[in-house]
C-alpha cells in the first residue's frame, strides 16, 4: 500500500510524478529544485547559496505534508551542476541537519530541470 503525499507548500510536480510517495515506513521524497511554489519561478537564478535555501524549505515541505520533518530523514542525495558549488551547499546543508544528518550521496551532473543549480531528493521514516 502506498500513499502519495501533495502539498501547496512546495513547487507542483513538472512532470508525471508525486511530490512524495509513503510505503512501507518510508517517505520517498522526489527531487526538489529551487521553485518558488507560489509562483512556480527558479528563485536565485546565479545563486547558489539561495537556490540551496529553497531547495531545503521546498523538502521540509514535504515532509510536513507527510507528518515529518528533517529530523526523519535517514538519506538524502544531492546533484549539483558545479562540484564548486559544493562548499556553499554544505555549509547550509549542514544547518539544516545540525546533529544526526542523514546519510549522503553528492554527484555532479550535467544540467538540471529549468536551468537550476542544484537538486536534493531524500528518503524519510514516518
Amino acid at each position: 500500500m502506498k500513499r502519495v503525499i501533495e502539498t501547496k507548500d512546495a513547487p507542483a510536480a513538472i512532470g508525471p510524478y508525486s511530490q512524495g510517495v509513503v510505503a512501507g515506513g518510508l517517505l520517498f521524497v522526489s527531487g526538489q529544485i529551487a521553485l518558488d511554489p507560489a509562483t512556480g519561478e527558479v528563485v536565485g537564478r546565479d545563486d547558489i547559496a539561495a537556490q540551496t535555501e529553497r531547495v531545503l524549505s521546498n523538502l521540509a515541505a514535504v515532509l510536513a505534508a507527510a507528518g515529518a520533518t528533517l529530523e526523519d530523514v535517514v538519506k538524502t542525495t544531492i546533484f549539483l551542476t558545479d562540484l564548486r558549488d559544493f562548499a556553499v551547499v554544505n555549509e547550509i546543508y549542514g544547518r539544516r541537519f545540525p546533529s544526526a544528518p542523514p546519510a549522503r550521496a553528492t554527484v555532479q551532473v550535467a544540467g538540471l530541470p529549468r536551468g537550476v543549480r542544484v537538486e536534493i531528493e531524500a528518503i524519510a521514516v514516518v
